[in-house]
């Protein structure tokens, strides 16, 4: 009865139109922040290097060929690559300047050997534990980062012999070692595959490795940096292609679309995510102010009903259900039209090349949870002092 008293003679016209704004506001609240953590977690896990990392080297040009400009980089340009607003860090890829080969060394693995060469980065560019990240002379064995490039010549090596291929975890139990050699000095190593990677073309070392095998077993050349590896912030990474351009730098042309294309995608969610807040923000302020309408159009009701002994509690109790009810029916529909979004959004990732994870995100969730939980308390405190007022 009292709901019919306070609630039903009521213009709904400013509540229908709050409702349809939060829902809106709600339904791309959860699709934003839900793609766009998935578009950040792109390619993590599938590489061991850090997300938004590429290598970089100079252009070769014909002057270059001819030794008329150089290839390599100096510690002053790599000084001023770091110091852009958009460049979380850059670092020097150094490379051996001693003769190294690896070769299987497993009974259960036919026999195979390879001159190659080695690098290594700056621990703080992989996605890897430090204590797996280390070596000292007399340890068991090296631990290394694979190139998945290399490890498909291998696979392929394999099947030209009979022999089945092999997955990523099987070849981190394959034994290997390197042949360190200077002229008629050798010196036989231990390999252990810990990770793999589709950004370096190379095996990559510890640094402390590296420096054992520049000082014992260095050929005498100069070591010169020719590679870089650059760290890009989020969503900027239009501003590092602007850089390469403008500097004359190379890097892999996959390396460059995956990294454009997180960082237009992201930009996108992130410009919904804003208007999603904006719509959310503003619709409940309307249902806020619809509720203090409400409550101005029935202020002789509610005296009335005081008079008649209601308790207070009990009235502001009616009107904070009525609202939380509503908002948590909005909230419901928002999250099941998110579900039809997440469906055809993750189809539409998949058939461009973005295989993003298609689990439920918590944060999302608990996005909308937050907004209830803030629209509630709000609620309660419009209709506990309009009660007040009014007796």
């Amino acid at each position: 009865m009292l709901d019919k008293l306070l609630f039903k003679n009521q213009d709904k016209k400013q509540l229908l139109i709050a409702i349809i704004g939060a829902f809106l506001g709600i339904t791309f609240l959860i699709t934003s922040i839900h793609f766009l953590i998935r578009i950040n977690e792109f390619g993590e896990g599938n590489d061991i290097l850090g997300p938004n990392t590429i290598i970089v080297q100079k252009r070769v040009s014909n002057s270059s060929s001819l030794g008329l400009t150089k290839t390599d980089f100096s510690y002053k340009e790599i000084e001023k690559m770091k110091a852009k607003p958009f460049i979380s860090d850059v670092q020097p890829v150094i490379t051996n300047s001693f003769d190294v080969s690896f070769q299987t060394d497993d009974e259960l693995v036919p026999y195979f050997r390879s001159d190659i060469f080695i690098q290594t980065v700056d621990p703080n560019f992989l996605d890897i534990s430090p204590q797996n990240w280390i070596w000292e002379k007399g340890n068991d064995f090296v631990p290394i980062i694979m190139p998945r490039d290399f490890l498909i010549m291998l696979n392929t090596f394999m099947s030209a012999n009979g022999i089945p291929q092999v997955s990523d975890d099987l070849a981190m139990e394959i034994k290997f070692k390197f042949t360190l050699k200077n002229g008629s000095t050798k010196e036989y190593v231990n390999v252990k595959i810990i990770g793999f990677t589709n950004t370096v073309s190379s095996i990559l070392v510890p640094k402390s490795f590296m420096e054992y095998g520049n000082t014992h077993y260095s050929n005498g050349k100069e070591q010169l940096i020719t590679q870089v590896m650059i760290s890009g912030e989020e969503s900027e990474f239009g501003l590092i292609e602007e850089m390469l351009n403008e500097k004359g730098l190379n890097t892999k042309d996959s390396q460059m679309v995956v990294g454009r294309l997180k960082s237009i995608v992201g930009t996108l969610f992130m410009v919904v995510l804003g208007i999603s807040i904006i719509a959310v923000f503003l619709s409940g302020l309307v249902l806020i102010q619809y509720l203090q309408l409400l409550m101005t159009k029935n202020a002789y009701e509610v005296r009335t009903l005081l008079r008649l002994g209601y308790q207070p509690k009990k009235i502001i109790h009616l009107f904070f259900i009525y609202f939380i009810k509503i908002f948590g029916i909005i909230a419901l529909l928002g999250i099941f039209t998110f579900f039809i979004f997440k469906l055809l959004l993750d189809n539409v990732f998949s058939s461009g090349g973005l295989f993003i994870d298609t689990g439920f995100t918590y944060q999302s969730i608990g996005a909308i949870v937050f907004a209830y939980c803030l629209f509630a308390l709000s609620s309660y405190r419009v209709a506990k002092k309009g009660i007040i007022s009014s007796s």
